[in-house]
Order: C-alpha cells, then sequence, then structure tokens
C-alpha cells in the first residue's frame, strides 16, 4: 500500500505535476511532513502537516516568559502612551488653583474643564470602536494620539476661558480612539492568565500617570512661572509614541489569542448595540465601572485643591501648592502600584475554587473603600498624616477594579465586538462617571457656598496664614460635596455583585460565540502520494 499523505487540495496539486514531470518550485519551504503508514503514525502528524498560510506575517520569535519580543514591544508602547494619556489627563488637576486665578472662574466651571474634555471623549468612543472592530487599529491609534498631542499643545497657548475648554474638548476626540482600541489589541495577543497580566500591566498607567501629572504639571508651572508650561510636555512625547506605533507596534490578528481567526465584524451598528445591551454581565461591569469612574473623577480633579483649602486651617501648616500636588501625586502612584497588580493577583489565586470571583472582588474593593473615604476626606483639618494614609488606603482598595474590569468585558464578549464594547463602556462610564462628577461635585460646592452660614465654623487664628470666613465655608462646602462618593462606591459594589450572579453563564456564551465566529480551515483530506508506488 503506498504511503499516505494529509494534504490539502493546493498540495495535491502540487503532488500531481511532479508526478506528471512539471518541475517543481525549489522553494526550500517545508509544506507537509510524512506520515507513516499506521493510524497512530496518522494522527500524530495530522498537525504538522498543514499547509503555511500564504501571506502570513511574519513575527520577532524571540520569547522571553512564552511571550514574543515583538509582544513585550508591543506591550511597551501600549503602556507608554497610556501612562502620558493620563498623565495628560491630569495635569490640569495639579495646577486647578492657577488656572482658577488666570480665568477667573469658581468650582463649577473648573469642573466643567475636566467635564468638556470627557463629553467629547465619550460621545466619539463609539465610533473609534466601530472603526477598530472593522479596520485597521494601529493607523486610527496613531491618528489619535497625534491629534491630542498637537490640540494639548495648542491649548496651551490660549488666554481665554472660551478657547482653552474648545481644545479640551478636541483633546478628549484623540484620546478616545487609543483607549477604545488599545485593551482589544492586548486580548488579541494573550489569553487567560496571562492576558489578566498584561491588563494589569496596562492599567499601571492609570495611577502612576494621574500621579505624574499632578507632580509634573505642578513643579513646570513653579519653575517656569506659568502654568501653561505644565501643558507642553505630554504633547512632546505623545508625537514621539506616534512614531513607536507606527514603526514597532505589531497588531494582532483578532481573535489569534484563543486559537481563531476572526472575521472583522460584518453586522450593524445596531445590531452590536443590542447584542451587547442584552449582555448582563457587560451591562452591570459597566455600571460597576461608572461608579468607580465617578469617585475617581471627583477624588482626582478636586483632590489637591480640597487639601490645600483643608491644610491652610490647621494651626501653623505652611503648606505649599506644589507640596500637596506632589504629595498626592505620590501617594497615588503608591497606592496604584500596590492595588493594580492585587486585583488580578487575588483573582488569579481564587479563580480555581470560585468562578465568581471577579465581579465579588470589584464589589469588596468599592464596599472597604467607601467608610475609608468618608474618613479621608473628614481629616484634613485635624492631620496631615493620617489624612494621606487614609487616602492612599481608599485609593488601594478603589484601584483593585481597574484591570479585573477590563478582563471582565474581553471574556464576556467575543472577539468581533470587543472594541466596540469597550467604545460604549467609556461612553456610558464617563458619561455618568468622571464627565459628570467633577462638574456636580463644583455645582454641589458652589450652591453649598450660599446657604453655608460663616458664624456657624470656627476660624482658627494661630495659623501660619491668614484664615478669612470664606476660607472656611470654602472647605466645608467641597467636603460636603466630596461625601456623595462615598455613597456612590456602595452603589457601585452593588452592581458588582449582581454582576456575580451572571457572570458565568456570559462568559460560556461569549466562548461559544467566538468559536462560531472563527474563520474555517482550509478542508483537508487523505490523498495516496503519487510519487509513491
Amino acid at each position: 500500500m503506498p504511503a499516505q499523505r494529509l494534504v490539502d487540495r493546493h498540495s495535491l496539486k502540487i503532488l500531481n505535476m511532479e508526478s506528471a514531470g512539471i518541475p517543481s518550485n525549489n522553494s526550500h519551504q517545508q509544506l507537509m511532513s510524512a506520515v507513516e503508514d499506521n493510524d497512530s503514525g496518522l494522527e500524530s502528524t495530522a498537525a504538522s502537516s498543514l499547509v503555511s498560510i500564504p501571506g502570513e506575517r511574519s513575527k520577532m520569535h524571540v520569547s522571553c516568559g512564552g511571550v514574543t519580543l515583538g509582544q513585550w514591544v508591543t506591550m511597551a508602547i501600549l503602556c507608554f502612551v497610556n501612562l502620558i494619556n493620563y498623565m495628560d489627563r491630569y495635569t490640569i488637576a495639579g495646577v486647578l488653583d492657577d488656572i482658577k486665578t488666570a480665568f477667573d472662574i469658581d468650582d463649577d466651571k473648573a469642573g466643567l474643564l475636566q467635564t468638556a474634555f470627557v463629553v467629547s471623549y465619550m460621545v466619539f468612543a463609539p465610533i473609534f470602536g466601530y472603526l477598530g472592530d472593522r479596520y485597521n487599529r494601529k493607523y486610527i491609534m496613531a491618528g489619535g494620539v497625534l491629534m491630542w498631542s498637537l490640540t494639548t499643545l495648542a491649548g496651551s497657548y490660549m488666554n481665554s476661558y472660551g478657547s482653552f475648554i474648545l481644545f479640551r474638548l478636541f483633546v478628549g476626540i484623540g484620546e478616545a480612539s487609543y483607549s477604545t482600541i488599545a485593551p482589544t489589541i492586548i486580548s488579541d495577543m494573550f489569553v487567560k492568565e496571562k492576558r489578566s497580566h498584561m491588563l494589569a500591566l496596562f492599567y499601571f498607567a492609570i495611577p502612576i500617570g494621574s500621579g505624574l501629572g499632578y507632580i509634573v504639571g505642578a513643579h513646570m508651572a513653579s519653575s517656569l512661572g506659568s502654568w501653561h508650561w505644565a501643558l507642553r510636555l505630554t504633547p512632546a512625547l505623545g508625537i514621539a509614541s506616534v512614531l513607536l506605533i507606527l514603526c514597532l507596534l505589531e497588531e494582532p490578528v483578532r481573535g489569534e489569542s484563543e486559537g481563531t481567526r476572526v472575521e472583522a465584524s460584518h453586522n450593524t451598528w445596531w445590531e452590536d448595540l443590542k447584542l451587547l445591551f442584552t449582555n448582563k454581565s457587560f451591562m452591570l461591569s459597566t455600571a460597576g465601572f461608572t461608579c468607580v469612574a465617578f469617585v475617581t473623577g471627583a477624588l482626582a480633579f478636586f483632590g489637591p485643591s480640597f487639601l490645600i483649602l483643608g491644610f491652610k486651617l490647621i494651626p501653623g501648616d505652611d503648606s505649599a501648592k506644589e507640596d500637596v500636588s506632589f504629595k498626592f501625586g505620590v501617594v497615588a502612584m503608591l497606592s496604584g502600584l500596590i492595588g493594580v497588580p492585587l486585583g488580578p493577583f487575588l483573582s488569579q489565586l481564587l479563580r480555581s475554587r470560585y468562578s465568581r470571583i471577579d465581579p465579588l472582588i470589584c464589589a469588596a474593593g468599592l464596599i472597604i473603600s467607601a467608610p475609608i473615604c468618608f474618613f479621608a476626606i473628614l481629616s484634613p483639618t485635624t492631620n496631615k498624616t493620617l489624612c494621606y494614609a487614609l487616602i492612599f488606603t481608599a485609593e488601594l482598595f478603589l484601584n483593585l477594579n481597574w484591570s479585573i474590569v477590563a478582563d471582565i468585558l474581553l471574556y464576556v464578549v467575543p472577539p468581533s465586538r470587543r472594541s466596540s464594547a469597550e467604545a460604549y463602556q467609556i461612553l456610558f462610564s464617563h458619561a455618568l462617571g468622571d464627565a459628570s462628577s467633577p462638574f456636580l461635585i463644583g455645582l454641589v460646592s458652589n450652591n453649598l457656598k450660599k446657604i453655608l452660614n460663616p458664624d456657624s465654623f470656627t476660624i482658627p487664628t494661630n495659623t501660619s496664614v491668614p484664615v478669612t470666613s470664606s476660607d472656611v465655608v470654602d472647605f466645608h462646602s467641597m467636603q460636603y460635596a466630596l461625601f456623595i462618593t462615598c455613597f456612590i462606591e456602595v452603589l457601585g459594589g452593588l452592581f458588582f455583585l449582581l454582576n456575580a450572579i451572571y457572570i458565568r453563564r456570559d462568559k460560556e456564551e461569549a466562548e461559544k460565540e467566538a468559536s462560531c465566529d472563527a474563520l474555517p480551515e482550509p478542508t483537508h483530506f487523505i490523498a495516496n502520494d503519487p510519487r509513491e508506488k
């Protein structure tokens, strides 16, 4: 009996050409391996005998810890861009008092600066999500990063409130392209535990970048004598990152990490929306994450200025603005360094025993953080060290959520809709989260100033700088407004507890749909090798 080979139709054509005396291709690429004339040998070599896929993209295969060099380079670029993304976003918070003085604005208009940025960010996120599921993600990201870099730089030269807020709107459009697409590239490179670890690495950039934004913003403004300079460092880093994206970043095939090759989505926008809205785990995790965004946005934006108001009322304290911004930034970074990886670490530790552990960790983080945050908001007029310690602890538990929420989205949504899912999560979490919270907190604070009676507060007399009744009212009005964040944290915890009910079912359904969406493999069949007689 002649030896057999497992071949596809194209390979069989090559064999027939050789048997007919037609010269064969002299390429040294091995198309198939011989199969021994027995059943076990045939099965064992089936996988190795598949014909190479024409046009397969070349990759850097040097591996470290099971991750190729190309994947490490791509991760480094994504993390770097995410870091300067959040650094740029919170630079304004580090110099907020200077901006309020320059434009002569109150808390509500100051909060509107962040709200305007996030509104454009969330409105354009679904558009970039739709494009990211259908077109080359690398070029979409590069264009978006270039846009926010140039508009941030242009905004630093504006000297009126109206023109400055207009450029903040443009910055939001550019950042939407990157934040929507980057997590989906990570999901297409890695799977399971490795994906969780890489997402944790990616989301390190949120607290680290935010902390650097406070520190660098305040330092640049202090050193160069103007708050405008605080906005001119990140654009240079952003333009450099565009070159890195275009030259070095690898875009993986959609669904590649799951062992499938998924076509770009052909669903309409409305079809994608209906499928996502009926996904209970996606909707509940998005609702919980919206609460995280609300609290983070309010505390991050008003935190330094609130502490400056409170520390001014402590007898003998002489904290400078840049000193408070620096320490607040360090606390934010340290809480992120511990909290962001702690979330996925606990998840990996407990997931084998508790399949619903991810939303439960998120719920616990928010519910534990709420009372600690309450006492942190109470403490600025009593003890600075205690205040910073409470802020650190509250933010640590809050930071447990970031990479876990991203991981939940990626395993309850199939690959063909992930960019759209990221976009809609950004839309809702920012619309009701950090887009509205700075303006809402500022608005509540301003209205409280009108009704609080200065005579009901004790004005300290032995402080390092003179304190007026207006200073006391400003502090307490902001303090009462920030208490709203504690209630929102508890609400977010309840959403994640509900999410735990549906998480296992929705994960299984997403895996089933991903396998159905996979591109079909080439047809293979057993054929006699005409060269064997």
